[in-house]
């Protein structure tokens, strides 16, 4: 995903009132009149200038609100918008990235000049270089795609009544002592990329989102949980009210937290954090990973990774979800793409350049943002559900521990090595007993997903839709 520089930013008075900023086109403040595709075209025209053998340019215009709010009454509220470019020169088999935030064309000229100067200098990459023009996406459905609410935006005290409204609902439930915050917030994002081997393309994807953090209990006995909600169209976004009161309840139910006993145990990630464990799969299997030999799945291609039965599937043409996009970060048509297949993986993740360093084809998962070249990155994935609820997995426990928060990280990347801070709730005879914290668990990723049992609770609206996962044998490092 393109994120914009949020260049100005402007603080809100008690009432909410947001001042107009407008991004400019020269330091004398102008209000910028070119589009995105015009802005484009003259970084490209200004590398021709410049000296460079081919370039891509990408333009990305960005605006953002967020209301933040505390005690009922607003603590933080803030606008932000911003113009940034980026340009990609390249001389012979050399390249370099320039970005700038000023859309003035004396700085676009000096931005393309000091690029070919820095490619000049870089060392040669055999690998580096612009697609082939008949790779380029041709065609595409961005209005299927549904990124963009065509609706009028929230006004601030709108967005700050959403806020008000989850806290109250927190403070609500029986046991919340305070409310450490609550927020809401949109955002709206506008790309156009474009290439001097002919690829012209953009879109635009927007956001709007409510979260509350509730503490409940007093003293040394607080313990804190939140909830959070984000959809790419507002009338999508669940009440702020049942937002609250989720932050309220997860809080409460925390009170009274134990450390669980230590030895091997089976583990539920609950569905709020399961994705996480594949994520390390999806690590495991970037290009930029294999291509650099570091990697615990280097030799793992038409290999089982997953029990069989299951599969990960990439689907980037899903409507209304943030992980879709109607071409990637190269100008290559995106496609459905099955990454494992009955438990048996079918291929790396894979840019243009990471491609041709492993001799294969790009899988159309370039992403980028201004300052850098593309990376290859996995969008929206799917895994396999079970037939199973959450607590049906839980009643075949027995004894073990629901992880519904982790804390930090220690993962190897070369053996997949896996330990992390936990905490949640402790099973006995499939029932639970009790929250915990303070306790760590670890295991090696490659028996770990080899073990998984999914359950039926992977939530539709989540770029990655992954359901609990129960995994055998853990390690519980605890009292």
């Amino acid at each position: 995903m393109f994120w914009p520089t949020l260049a100005f930013v402007c603080a809100l008075a008690a009432d909410v009132g947001i001042k107009d900023t407008v991004a400019t086109n020269s330091s004398e403040g102008y209000p910028m009149t070119q589009t995105l595709a015009q802005l484009s075209e003259q970084m490209l025209e200004a590398a021709r200038r410049a000296g460079a053998d081919g370039a891509d340019a990408i333009a990305v215009d960005g605006t953002s609100v967020s209301i933040e709010v505390r005690a009922g009454a607003l603590e933080h509220a803030e606008r932000a918008e911003g113009v940034d470019l980026g340009l990609r020169v390249f001389v012979g088999q050399r390249q370099a990235c320039v970005s700038v935030s000023d859309t003035n064309a004396d700085t676009i000229s000096q931005m393309a000049q000091r690029a070919v100067a820095m490619a000049r200098e870089a060392p040669e990459d055999p690998t580096c270089g612009l697609a082939d023009t008949e790779q380029l996406a041709q065609e595409w459905d961005v209005a299927a795609l549904e990124l963009q609410d065509p609706n009028a935006r929230p006004t601030p005290k709108k967005m700050e009544a959403l806020a008000l409204e989850a806290e109250a609902a927190a403070l609500g439930v029986a046991g919340v002592s305070q409310v450490q915050g609550a927020s809401a917030g949109y955002s709206d994002t506008e790309i156009y990329l474009a290439t001097s081997n002919g690829f012209r393309g953009g879109y635009s994807r927007g956001g709007f989102s409510v979260s509350c953090a509730a503490i409940a209990g007093e003293g040394l006995k607080m313990e804190r949980d939140y909830a959070g909600e984000a959809r790419n169209h507002l009338a999508d976004l669940p009440d702020a009210a049942g937002i609250g009161q989720q932050a309220g309840q997860r809080a409460v139910e925390r009170i009274g937290a134990t450390t669980p006993p230590t030895g091997a145990y089976p583990v539920l990630f609950d569905e709020r954090i399961s994705s996480s464990l594949i994520g390390h799969l999806v690590s495991g299997i970037n290009g930029s990973a294999i291509v650099r030999g570091a990697s615990w799945l280097s030799g793992d291609l038409g290999k089982p990774v997953l029990p069989k039965g299951l599969s990960l599937v990439e689907n980037p043409f899903r409507p209304r979800i943030g992980g879709s996009r109607p071409f990637d970060g190269e100008g290559l048509p995106v496609a459905l793409r099955d990454v494992v297949v009955d438990g048996v993986l079918q291929g790396w993740t894979l840019d243009l350049a990471t491609a041709r360093k492993l001799g294969m084809q790009s899988t159309g998962n370039a992403s980028r943002g201004v300052s850098a070249p593309p990376s290859p990155s996995a969008g929206n994935l799917a895994l396999t559900q079970g037939v199973d609820s959450r607590d049906d997995l839980i009643a075949k426990m027995g004894k073990g521990l629901l992880i519904t928060s982790l804390i930090g990280a220690t993962i190897n990347p070369n053996t997949g090595d896996y330990s992390r801070g936990a905490a949640g709730f402790w099973v006995e005879n499939g029932e639970i007993t009790g929250p915990v914290n303070g306790c760590t668990i670890a295991g090696n990723l490659r028996e770990m997903l080899m073990s998984i049992q999914p359950a039926n609770d992977a939530r539709a609206h989540l770029s990655r839709q992954v359901s609990s996962l129960l995994v055998e044998g853990l390690i519980i490092a605890g009292a």
